[in-house]
């Protein structure tokens, strides 16, 4: 996770079970990308409640090592939208995340 801030508080040999964590999540659950802003990556789950609630505990742990994310859920008829923002300052995590999506989900249409 080279990506990670220095303001991560996450123990380093705890990184890469996050990464993969999301990876999970993305490979199994992703359904689009897009890049709203600098500082704004949308991403589109499919699935129900159980992943909803997957996602949110993700983000909450997320949120409880790296607190300059903010995460916003938004169920729909096309699935669940994850919004993710950053400040400007982190713009590269979010980055690092937006690639881990498009690389960690296969099956998402291009």
């Amino acid at each position: 996770m080279d990506w990670a801030p220095a303001e991560c508080t996450l123990p380093t040999e705890e990184q890469p079970l996050r990464v993969a964590e999301f990876d999970a999540l993305f490979a199994s659950t992703l359904r689009g990308v897009e890049r709203v802003g600098p500082t704004h990556l949308r991403l589109m789950l499919e699935g129900g409640a159980l992943v909803e609630a997957t996602a949110r505990e993700l983000a909450a742990r997320e949120t409880s090592c790296c607190s300059f994310f903010t995460f916003t859920f938004t169920p729909g008829d096309q699935g669940l939208g994850l919004d993710i923002e950053v400040p400007m300052v982190h713009v590269k995590v979010l980055d690092g995340l937006a690639v881990r999506a498009n690389e960690a989900a296969p099956r998402m249409a291009s």
